[in-house]
């Protein structure tokens, strides 16, 4: 997994990118950006550190044969947002935006769990931070 030094790192897997960053209140956030620079899931909750938030986005990863999504009404009743959670029902990741149909909305949820099922094939090739193969 690579990651740049400093805020605002990023990690990645065939063309698509995590960006980790901050909110206003300092708490740290991923966002998955395909390969055509559009972001296409975030994680549902802020995390105290960049370390926490990395950790979150690579667990996600790691048990994408686990996680179970879907569709829902948007906030205030617009367009369709998506979300998806581990097994406990802990909600990792949501729809960066709302979508005007439903069906496009679900192919978003899919495009996503594609993409961070490769994410998942890249960690399994490196291994763990000094791990030797």
């Amino acid at each position: 997994m690579k990651r740049s030094d400093g805020l605002g790192g990023a990690t990645t897997a065939g063309g698509a990118r995590c960006q980790i960053d901050t909110d206003p209140a300092g708490g740290f956030g991923w966002r998955l950006i395909a390969y055509n620079g559009r972001v296409v899931g975030v994680s549902a909750d802020t995390f105290e550190d960049s370390a926490a938030c990395a950790r979150a986005f690579a667990e996600m990863c790691a048990r994408v044969d686990k996680v179970a999504g879907g569709v829902q009404h948007g906030p205030g009743g617009d367009g369709w947002a998506w979300w998806l959670r581990l097994p406990d029902g802990t909600v990792v990741a949501a729809s960066s935006r709302t979508y005007e149909r439903y069906s496009t909305c679900r192919a978003a949820l899919g495009r996503f769990v594609g993409l961070i099922g490769q994410f998942a094939l890249v960690e399994d090739e490196l291994g763990e931070p000094g791990e030797t193969r």
